[in-house]
């Protein structure tokens, strides 16, 4: 019988740079063919079972983690797991036949891309947040129909004729939200706001330097503070925080959370950005226009962080802190850096804007329905 519904599978997940991209290409396909049958595979573990559910996609989960370092039974174990993993996506392939794949890189999208290749009966494109690609695209990027990246300088770790420097795919609430309904949508003032954020699990150098700084930024500086901690590190920062400014709570400009689901309001609320520099919240800032000061995270796989931040520099587009410089005291002068030098500020806020690419979800959407 002849199928007229299309059928995607959408996967990518461990962290949102992978997750949010693969959520607004699915969002983008689900709105502008409605017919279309769309599965979300990762890790029901992860953040990406969360989010796809609340979207109502149906999630096909596989068991996959991060490759150990070192060669270990933890690596043996691995290995089996991914070999069942590629097995049961397989599995998936022959009971659902998608008509194409999209996988954001990373671990949680090589099984069913694996299988995709194995298989050979389904194409795929594949997309890459960082300036430098990461493993799983490297070794599956050639046999993709297309590979979509953020970043120009990335081209030249891909085997593939058929790149596309799309930018990453971005919700579609950044193009239409407005500053002043974000803020009173998060109950704020009409002032100058600075968001804090160290990602989802948060980062114990930016929450340290923070705490020890946000009684002067509100008081001397009169910002408006929105402080992501990271759920891991949520009450440690909280219990520091009583102890050198007790009050706090009664300051309306603080506005202190382990994790916020909606980032867009937030960083459509904020002027000034701290940072880390996944490509992901790299795109975000620059879609919210922010003034971002960006601390890579020192340990991140090939040091992709360090590079993405230091293309936003050359764009200046941002500033720059290393994570082993940011004491309260290095971080406080390069937040009033900006507070006190209102061109320097516009000037980053108008070049991180310029940067901002915000079809590349319709465009990868695009290329997957040309596939079928």
């Amino acid at each position: 019988m002849y199928k007229t519904e299309k059928t995607y599978f959408i996967t990518g997940g461990g962290t949102g740079g992978h997750i949010y991209p693969a959520i607004a290409v699915a969002d983008y396909l689900r709105k502008y063919d409605q017919s279309a049958k769309i599965y979300y595979i990762g890790n029901p573990q992860n953040l990406e079972y969360k989010i796809a559910k609340q979207k109502g996609y149906d999630f096909l989960p596989v068991n996959v983690h991060g490759m150990p370092r070192k060669i270990s039974f933890g690596f043996i174990k691995w290995i089996i797991d991914l070999i069942i993993a590629c097995g049961k996506s397989w599995m998936y392939i022959m009971k659902y036949k998608p008509d194409a794949i999209f996988g954001t890189g990373g671990y949680v999208s090589a099984p069913i891309l694996l299988a995709a290749v194995v298989s050979n009966k389904v194409p795929y494109i594949m997309h890459d947040c960082d300036a430098q690609p990461g493993l799983v695209t490297r070794k599956l990027a050639p046999k993709a129909k297309v590979v979509s990246l953020s970043f120009e300088c990335a081209k030249e770790y891909i085997n593939n004729p058929n790149c596309r420097i799309n930018g990453n795919p971005i919700r579609e609430a950044f193009k239409t939200l407005a500053k002043t309904e974000a803020r009173n949508y998060l109950g704020l003032e009409n002032k100058t706001t600075l968001c804090i954020m160290g990602g989802s699990q948060g980062a114990k150098t930016i929450n340290y330097a923070t705490v020890e700084i946000l009684k002067t930024l509100s008081k001397d500086y009169d910002l408006q503070i929105i402080f992501q901690t990271g759920k891991k590190n949520y009450e440690n920062t909280i219990e520091r925080l009583k102890e050198v400014y007790p009050s706090y709570e009664y300051d309306r400009n603080l506005l202190i959370k382990p994790y916020f689901d909606d980032m867009v309001t937030v960083l459509k609320a904020s002027d000034i950005a701290v940072s880390r520099a996944g490509s992901l919240s790299i795109s975000e800032l620059c879609a919210s226009s922010i003034a971002s000061i960006l601390i890579p995270y020192p340990f991140a796989a090939a040091d992709h962080q360090r590079k993405n931040a230091q293309y936003m520099v050359d764009k200046n587009a941002a500033l720059y802190l290393e994570d082993s410089e940011t004491s309260p005291t290095m971080l406080l002068e390069k937040i009033t850096e900006l507070v006190k030098n209102p061109d320097l500020l516009d000037n980053l806020q108008k070049n991180a804007g310029f940067l901002a690419k915000f079809d590349a979800a319709e465009n990868i959407a695009k290329e997957l329905q040309n596939l079928v």
